[in-house]
Order: structure tokens, then C-alpha cells, then sequence
């Protein structure tokens, strides 16, 4: 599948994430839902906030010009809440899945879906 198969029908297709992006780790958006820009500043930021979250707890992340307050930040996940809306973060080998969720998409079952993205492409060596 390509990566943009994965933003179509496994994040963005479950109906429970409305906007996503794959991002590398080494940099570059290797795909995202159509007007879903994450700037290469808001990816520095990002990849960065998994191996210090100090910067993202303290004054929050910002995905696609929204800002957002840190929720969680650790090594594998990171989730953001701006009111009803919210965004997850999990980095896999090599990426790093976003997934953007608005009311009435519930935050358990928008990570629920990031997450096992997360864990399989982990399990087959991405």
C-alpha cells in the first residue's frame, strides 16, 4: 500500500480521524490529506518533542497552523487538545503518524486508530 493508502483508508478512512499526515523522521511529509500542511518548523517541533516533550508540555504543539495543549509526550505518543478537537502522534522506525480528530470523533477512538497504525508498521519494520 502506499503511504498515501494509509492517510485514505487507514486513518482518514476509518472515520474516526479527519485530517492525517505521515511524516519522516529524517524529515519531509511523505503524505497527507488533501490542505493538511504540516510546515517544516511544526515537524522540527514535533519529531524533537518524542526525546524532549519539555518544549511541547510547556507551551503546547502546533500541527497544520493549529495550536494545540499537550496532553501526554513520551517516547512513542503524544496527543494535543485544543477544546473539542484534538491531534495523535505516534512514531513508528521511521515515521511519524498524525492524525487530527474534531468533535464529535471521540479521542479514544482517534487514537485507538493512530495508535494500531502505529504498532503495525512497526511490526513490519517501519
Amino acid at each position: 500500500m502506499s503511504w498515501q493508502g494509509y492517510i485514505d483508508n487507514q486513518l482518514v478512512g476509518t472515520k474516526s480521524i479527519t485530517q492525517a499526515a505521515i511524516l519522516g523522521i529524517k524529515g519531509g511529509v511523505w503524505a497527507a490529506s488533501p490542505g493538511f500542511t504540516v510546515t517544516p518548523q511544526e515537524q522540527t517541533a514535533l519529531v524533537k518533542g518524542f526525546d524532549d516533550p519539555s518544549p511541547l508540555q510547556s507551551g503546547g504543539l502546533h500541527v497544520a497552523g493549529k495550536k494545540y495543549f499537550c496532553l501526554q509526550a513520551n517516547d512513542r505518543s503524544i496527543y494535543g487538545k485544543a477544546g473539542a478537537d484534538g491531534v495523535v502522534l505516534v512514531k513508528t522506525n521511521q515515521a511519524v503518524l498524525v492524525g487530527q480528530y474534531a468533535s464529535p470523533i471521540l479521542p479514544g477512538e482517534a487514537t485507538k486508530v493512530v495508535e494500531q497504525l502505529g504498532d503495525y508498521l512497526l511490526g513490519v519494520g517501519y
